[in-house]
């Protein structure tokens, strides 16, 4: 069985400005890297991706900058397409609430602590560890912590069968994390050159997010964040 969101039943109040231009941004970086030579993109990669072994044991201090260029950076355009879909889904609503300044400053927060628990988990990598998958997983971790009640609109598949059903936000998010979870215990300790997901920095991502979505959550002074006019059914 697979269930992919593809919306939510959560009206905003604003038009989601920054939610937008982080998409285009990250799409815009994905059609420059396309476009280099296989060598020239390696070096791209290897250059603005954030590699644990060099953060951990280099003394140039630059090299801590890749926390935040690498958010940016994804591995093709289904990475791409995935990130982009739960920016696109959860984002616009947690922009709703925290206001532009403050929805683009968590967002670079998220990513530089999900790359950070990366880091920690496995300091002697080698790998880049590229993708904005870190930063929308503190979104989805604020959006939990902010709309558990939200229905989110799922396609489940099983075999040949697809159903569109509406799910509770808590379950759809509360279900992407367990699955984050064990799969980041399975992979951990395990050490390789092919590459993977870096399931540390969602689980890191994550926990961010509902830390900082519980403190903004009943947030109601500007420029902090919007209020939030509570409806039936909406927390």
């Amino acid at each position: 069985m697979l269930a992919i969101p593809i919306g939510d039943v959560n009206p905003r109040r604003h038009f989601p400005v920054i939610t937008i231009g982080l998409i285009l941004l990250n799409a815009a970086v994905m059609a420059y890297s396309a476009s280099l030579s296989p060598e020239a993109q390696q070096t791209f990669y290897a250059s603005a991706g954030a590699i644990p072994y060099r953060l951990t044991h280099s003394p140039d201090p630059m090299a801590w900058t890749t926390l935040l260029t690498s958010i940016f950076l994804h591995g093709g355009v289904l990475h791409l397409l995935g990130n982009m879909l739960y920016l696109w889904i959860f984002g616009d609503n947690v922009e709703d609430r925290l206001g532009e300044v403050t929805f683009i400053l968590f967002y670079l927060l998220a990513g530089i602590a999900a790359n950070l628990a990366q880091v920690a988990v496995k300091p002697d990598s080698g790998l880049p560890v590229i993708g904005a998958s870190g930063a929308v997983a503190g979104l989805l971790g604020a959006y939990l912590a902010m709309y558990p009640g939200a229905r989110v609109r799922t396609l489940v598949i099983v075999f040949y069968f697809l159903r569109l059903v509406e799910l509770p936000a808590a379950m759809v998010l509360g279900i992407w994390f367990l699955l984050q979870l064990v799969q980041g215990v399975v992979d951990f300790g395990v050490m390789t050159q092919e590459g993977g997901v870096a399931w540390f920095a969602h689980i890191g991502g994550f926990a961010f997010g509902i830390v900082a979505g519980l403190v903004f959550r009943r947030c109601t002074r500007p420029p902090l964040c919007r209020y939030y006019d509570r409806k039936p059914g909406i927390l």
